[in-house]
């Protein structure tokens, strides 16, 4: 298996972004997100303060702008052209060499499907818009083109998400084995993933190439006893006790492509509450399984769990929608939410991750990734999820 999007998938999708921009009577194609030149291109860089862009016209090559310490790596990206200026901020703005490489490419007065008005960042970026610097060029701004795409996954795709899901599931087996009161999170953590990472690295070889977040990780981000009532807890290193609940995560950077496992564990024997509420996420994740469904929105996966919320009285217990799409990112449009009413189609990859958080006692909460087919689902994930199978023997 060669872990690494082809050419010829990259090509499909510069042709596909090209009939749409054609489609909307265009000229070329702008973006300036890190994202989306990865996705077109397969080029994988770091954005930062210095400003980034891919210009596919409809006619013409195609080329990438960027700072000149990209240039080596940067022979990677599959465009026509490479375009390099000095520095940022630099003597001259790079977004006025940029709309002077537009210019001797005779767009200055174009049609551009652009997903924004110049290049953001929160690095301490400062410039003007394309539209500041060529009054004439005419831009449709819209962020959605890309994002469609990289909604409905290829097989190579999905491939690499389940290579990240079987090396999340061996980082996850280490964190749970050398769980123990008096342990911290961090050491568990990071022997777990270092065991993980090393174990892949060996096994894959050569053809292992992260792109991205290298190697595989398990952690519990705070959420470690009473703090495991906070969703998006940050680590503070807490120390394990027993009768904890610990709810984790854990995952791997393969291509560039990542997956989620999260499981709700217990240090020692689960008191009666803890079985009660575990109960109850359970109901809430066989619920939106079963909702899973090409042609169905995805708001009726949320609506399922949310019954569940409501059969319990469990609506203080709420704090976020079932689930989210990845794959490049952690988290991607779409999601299982009442708001969203994009139609579940097969090839999309979601989270399923419906949470109970009780101030004071923990968090319930399990993830698993799983591919829409043509009939339902199909777990990505396959690590245990039921209670036993959770319990660490103190």
């Amino acid at each position: 298996m060669r872990l690494i999007i082809g050419k010829d998938e990259i090509f499909k999708r510069q042709q596909a972004i090209k009939e749409e921009t054609i489609k909307r009577g265009k000229d070329a194609f702008l973006s300036f997100s890190a994202v989306s030149i990865f996705y077109l291109t397969g080029f994988h860089f770091l954005p930062t303060e210095r400003p980034a862009g891919l210009v596919i016209p409809v006619e013409g090559p195609s080329f990438i702008f960027l700072p000149k310490l990209e240039i080596e790596h940067a022979q990677l990206a599959l465009v026509e052209e490479i375009i390099t200026y000095p520095e940022y901020p630099g003597d001259e703005h790079p977004m006025e060499i940029f709309a002077k490489t537009i210019k001797e490419w005779g767009l200055e007065k174009g049609k551009f499907l652009a997903e924004s008005v110049g290049y953001g960042s929160s690095m301490g970026y400062r410039g003007p818009t394309l539209e500041d610097l060529l009054p004439e060029i005419s831009l449709e701004i819209d962020p959605d083109p890309v994002e469609e795409m990289r909604m409905i996954k290829t097989p190579a795709e999905i491939e690499l998400i389940r290579e990240s899901a079987r090396w999340g599931n061996l980082a996850h087996a280490l964190l749970q084995e050398y769980c123990a009161p008096g342990k911290t999170e961090n050491e568990v953590s990071m022997r777990a993933s270092q065991e993980a990472t090393l174990a892949m690295m060996k096994t894959l070889g050569p053809s292992y190439k992260p792109l991205g977040q290298a190697g595989a990780r398990a952690g519990f981000r705070g959420q470690i006893g009473k703090n495991s009532a906070l969703p998006h807890a940050v680590n503070i290193n807490a120390v394990m006790e027993e009768g904890d609940n610990l709810v984790t995560g854990a995952a791997a950077g393969v291509a560039g492509y990542t997956s989620e496992l999260e499981r709700t564990m217990f240090l020692g024997k689960p008191s009666p509450e803890q079985r009660k509420y575990y109960g109850y996420m359970m109901q809430m994740m066989e619920a939106a399984f079963d909702a899973v469904k090409p042609g169905r929105p995805c708001s009726e996966v949320d609506q399922a769990v949310r019954k569940i919320y409501d059969k319990y009285d469990l609506w203080e217990t709420w704090r976020h929608h079932t689930g989210h799409a990845l794959g490049i990112l952690g988290h991607e449009a779409p999601f299982f939410d009442t708001g969203d009413q994009t139609i579940m189609k097969p090839g999309m990859v979601f989270s399923i991750e419906p949470g109970i958080y009780l101030p004071g006692v923990g968090g319930f909460r399990h993830s698993d990734t799983l591919v829409v087919t043509d009939k339902g689902m199909d777990f990505i994930t396959y690590y245990p999820r039921e209670l036993e199978d959770m319990i660490i023997p103190v």
